[in-house]
């Protein structure tokens, strides 16, 4: 019990997403100075291991900190949306094991119907700082972050 009128405060969860966002404007994509990043035909970004010479500016460039340089081969690696299946005809994995994301019809309109009316819920509740992240028009380091 609280021994004042104070709601509690919750500050042991941390709510973040630690994968590639595949950001329409990736700006590890625009610090790769190899060109070893690229943006395939299904609008995903990729590391290309073989041209990639491991100068790790990629890594500081990405705002979620999701590139990382392998110490094994000294390169940058991260998600590829599972780019060999994708090319196969096929859905990314983890969008086969996980029900609610389904890839293959991706939009913000379809994927994210239900957070964006929790959003305007809380403007109703008067939280008017409220916003789904990445939404194209919405605040954020990357704008509209496409496939998620």
């Amino acid at each position: 019990m609280r021994e004042n009128a104070q709601p509690a405060f919750q500050s042991g969860w941390l709510m973040m997403s630690d994968v590639c966002k595949h950001c329409h404007n990736a700006p590890c994509l625009e610090a790769c100075p190899t060109g070893a990043l690229f943006r395939t035909e299904f609008d995903t970004v990729v590391v290309q291991q073989d041209i990639c010479n491991g100068c790790g500016y990629c890594v500081p460039a990405c705002p979620f900190g999701v590139v990382d340089l392998n110490t094994l081969d000294g390169k940058a690696h991260k998600c590829t949306l599972c780019y060999d299946r994708l090319k196969g005809g096929l859905e990314p994995a983890c969008a086969k094991s996980c029900q609610p994301i389904r890839f293959s019809s991706v939009s913000f309109t379809s994927c994210s119907g239900g957070r964006r009316s929790g959003s305007e819920q809380l403007h109703a509740a008067g939280v008017d700082g409220a916003y789904l992240y990445g939404v194209p028009g919405a605040p954020g380091a990357t704008g509209d972050l496409g496939r998620f």
